[in-house]
């Protein structure tokens, strides 16, 4: 990473090495910093030669990222690309060493030169001074391959990374095995492996390739054979069989406070060593208590202590001078998301960086602890203090040791924090037991009985035995959900037995607590999501988001609409009389969240989150309220009659549509279902519903066609709504195409189409610009998966579900008529 100004002063800011060779992305790859195998001479002629890049180029000011490759077996350098933008890897070196660049390139942009620029972390060295570490950051991808059943998960060229950690220590080993603790279930266990399948992913790396590496080096296969098969440096294959080593003494030595300080400046957690001992995590505490062992806090300061800094980023060690500091104010601690994945992303980054500002604007020192550096919530200035640590309970607790806050917000970081209830505290807000009865399926059902309320048929069960007798009570079908999970992990729609079957051991083993719901699927309801602030006395509905597709599409994956477009007013009263009732009946103190659906004139309770989220930000932004904020003031003792909440009245239409990652997964059906997969959201603004819905599918990266051919097809069941869809694009003057059935049906009412032309080969000579191909059930859709694959692997936006193709088609009427016209925020 280097930077350049006007006056051609240019700085090398960061050192990045890949762990991975060639041919992984870097997005995909394990990266350290500061480069690690190089010898000085080979470091300082990559340095030269970034810097003559810049030149030569002409990048005259700004940040750029300059990725070479160096041959080991003769030092041959080859220049892969330059960025002269900031870039994925601008965000980690800039988390690495405490250096804004982001900021610091904007201020070139405008005619500064870096001499001139004040280092925000020392207030006393220019931004020319180069940084220095004297730590090592260990950055591991975050995946979320588990969602795309049968998409290839062979890490190559294209990233399929959905978000990192970064790990910070003294040495390798220490970082490597935060970064590890960081993944929240990201670093499988792989010693039920055979020892070719080992092999195997070694030589043809997915995600679990570094797990396999610990695996088979521990079952002895030797450094050359490692080597051999991976490309990956000796040097790093080392470091990780030292750490191996250390797993025989964890496993077998006295736990006395010479090996325990080995251990744990090797990084080695308390859990971890708990599992090498077979005993329980709780006894090794003790033993680390006992022996009088705390961790102190180390400064990331951009020049390696040389000079006196008022960082607010720390990273923790086992050494012995700390140089976390004391404030004056009393503090007030809040958990972070820990690492982007699908269900839990930005949105929940979004929270915690405005209950960061709302803690020290109400008096606190406002202190974050994350480990993501892709995050606003871990810049320097979003926190008094940051924490830069994995967001579990051993690292956690030893954050509170050290600050002994006022107390610690939960609600903000989606489902990481939720899982440290009730070994944190002292907890602000909705209380943990509160949150265990709404993650529970088996008591939140019991809790809405109790009120009185409707929820669809359920019941709980604890294995896989009882699931299937109580499906059988039942009936089908059946949506089947585990406790404790986000994004609608291992959620399915079973149809029938045969579905039910598939899904169910899945579910049972997501399951945090092995617990699982089994709901009677309410097929075509309408569902709403409602945000709502409450303080335990008083209850203000934010808004209410209504799905644009039916009821079992995960609202993470579905397009919704404030406000409604659909639900009666009757029905909304009822909503937001149940959202009332339940959020004082439960206690809730700060932002819940209710999922409702709606069929005829009967108001169904789906679920209840007693937190932020993920529509939060999307209502936030919609409605004119500050939500984070709001809430955060809501859990430090202000109550909603004080803060005197107004609603703005907003007479335009805000549409959320999510965005896929298909291309990055071929060989995955791209139909909607209750397993979240969508990995980011956009937002369209008109004073039309079509307007906004437009806006939102232009900016998802679905751009609908103004004319040509469109494939249809769906399926009997679905007749009624897939003929007033053709009927309406036929009246717009497009040319259908459709086969199978669906032309039966089109021939039937005397719809215009053209049949008879495989869609597979419509796509290939670009003959259409849109399909809409829903399926059935699971039984009835083996013909529509390889055409909607076509099309997504083609370029042509796919739409599956009729819903969503209806509610596109005011975006196709407006889309016909005029440009867009652009709406500011602020202007609203």
């Amino acid at each position: 990473e280097v930077m350049r100004d006007t006056a051609d002063n240019a700085i090398v800011i960061c050192s990045i090495e890949n762990f991975d060779p060639m041919g992984v992305h870097t997005g995909d790859s394990i990266t350290v910093a500061p480069a690690m195998t190089l010898t000085d001479r080979e470091y300082q002629h990559l340095r030269d030669l970034a810097l003559r890049v810049l030149r030569r180029v002409g990048v005259e000011t700004g940040g750029s990222n300059v990725q070479f490759a160096v041959n080991p077996a003769n030092g041959d350098v080859i220049v892969i690309e330059l960025n002269p933008r900031v870039s994925r890897s601008s965000a980690l070196a800039s988390k690495a060493t405490g250096f804004p660049i982001a900021k610091i390139a904007a201020q070139l942009a405008v005619g500064l030169t870096l001499d001139q620029i004040e280092n925000d972390i020392t207030k006393v060295t220019p931004a020319a001074f180069e940084p220095a570490l004297d730590y090592v950051i260990v950055k591991i991808p975050r995946w979320s391959t588990e969602k795309f059943a049968g998409a290839d998960r062979t890490l190559g060229s294209v990233m399929r990374a959905v978000g990192e950690v970064m790990g910070v220590g003294r040495t390798f080993g220490e970082a490597l095995q935060k970064a590890v603790q960081s993944l929240e279930g990201g670093f499988p266990d792989c010693s039920g492996w055979t020892d070719d399948a080992l092999r195997t992913e070694l030589s043809h790396p997915t995600p679990d390739r570094l797990a396999a590496l610990f695996e088979a080096l521990r079952r002895g296969m030797s450094l050359e054979e490692a080597h051999t098969l991976t490309a990956i440096d000796p040097w790093f294959l080392g470091e990780v069989a030292d750490l191996l080593a250390l797993e025989e003494v964890a496993r077998d030595a006295e736990l006395t406070v010479e090996t325990l300080t080995e251990l744990k400046q090797a990084g080695f957690g308390d859990a971890q060593i708990a599992r090498l001992r077979g005993t329980d995590a709780a006894s090794v505490t003790e033993a680390v208590r006992a022996a009088g062992l705390v961790p102190v806090y180390k400064r990331i300061d951009t020049c390696a202590g040389e000079i006196a800094s008022r960082t607010p980023t720390l990273y923790s060690c086992w050494e012995e001078e700390d140089e976390a500091g004391d404030q004056e104010l009393p503090s007030v601690v809040v958990l972070g998301n820990g690492p982007n994945r699908i269900g839990q992303g930005l949105e929940f980054d979004y929270c915690c960086c405005h209950a960061s500002w709302a803690t020290r604007e109400a008096g606190y020192t406002a202190v974050m602890v994350n480990c993501n550096p892709e995050t606003v919530s871990t810049d320097y200035d979003t926190s008094d203090k940051l924490y830069f640590e994995p967001v579990d309970e051993e690292h956690v607790r030893h954050v509170l040791g050290r600050e002994k806050p006022a107390g610690v917000i939960l609600q903000f970081g989606g489902q990481t924090p939720l899982k440290l209830a009730h070994s944190v505290g002292p907890v602000l807000g909705t209380s943990p037991d509160v949150i265990d009865l709404c993650e529970d399926r088996e008591r939140f059902a019991a809790f809405l009985s109790g009120l009185g309320i409707a929820q669809p048929a359920n019941a709980s069960a604890n294995n896989v035995e009882d699931a299937r007798v109580l499906a059988h009570r039942l009936g089908f079908p059946l949506l089947v959900r585990p406790s404790y999970v986000l994004g609608g992990r291992a959620m399915a729609i079973c149809w029938d037995e045969g579905d039910f079957e598939a899904a169910i051991a899945e579910a049972v083993a997501a399951s945090e607590v092995g617990s699982v719901l089994l709901d009677r699927y309410l097929a075509g309801a309408l569902e709403l999501d409602v945000d709502a602030l409450c303080d335990g006395e008083t209850v203000v509905i934010a808004g209410i988001v209504e799905h644009i597709e039916e009821a079992g599409v995960h609202s993470g994956d579905s397009s919704g609409v404030i406000p409604p477009v659909r639900a009666s007013a009757a029905s909304l009263g009822i909503v937001r009389d149940l959202a009332s009732r339940i959020a004082l009946a439960l206690g809730v103190v700060g932002l819940v969240n209710l999922q409702m659906a709606v069929v005829g004139d009967e108001v169904f309770v789906l679920e209840v989150n007693p937190r932020a989220s993920r529509t939060v930000p999307f209502v936030a932004k919609a409605r004119g309220l500050p939500l984070p904020a709001l809430a955060t003031r809501l859990c430090l003792g202000e109550k909603l009659a004080d803060l005197d909440v107004e609603i703005p009245e907003r007479p335009q239409y805000f549409v959320k549509a999510p965005v896929f990652p298909w291309r990055k997964f071929p060989g995955a059906d791209v139909v909607l279902g209750p397993e979240m997969r969508s990995t980011g959201e956009v937002m369209g603004i008109g004073p039309t519903f079509g307007e906004a819905m437009a806006k939102a599918l232009i900016a998802a990266g679905t751009p609908l066609p103004t004319e040509g051919g469109v494939f249809i097809g769906f399926p009997e069941a679905q007749r009624r709504e897939g003929l007033r869809i053709a009927s309406v694009l036929a009246h717009l003057g497009y040319v259908l195409h459709a086969v199978g059935r669906t032309a039966d049906l089109l021939s039937e009412v005397g719809i215009p189409f053209v049949g008879g032309i495989a869609p597979e080969s419509l796509l290939e000579l670009g003959r259409v610009g849109l399909v809409v191909q829903a399926p059935g059930n699971s039984a009835d859709d083996r013909g529509g998966v390889p055409i909607r694959m076509r099309a997504v692997q083609s370029g042509v936006p796919c739409i599956t579900n009729l819903a969503a193709m209806e509610a596109a088609l005011p975006a196709l009427r407006r889309l016909r008529e005029r440009p867009l016209d652009p709406i500011a925020l602020q202007d609203l």
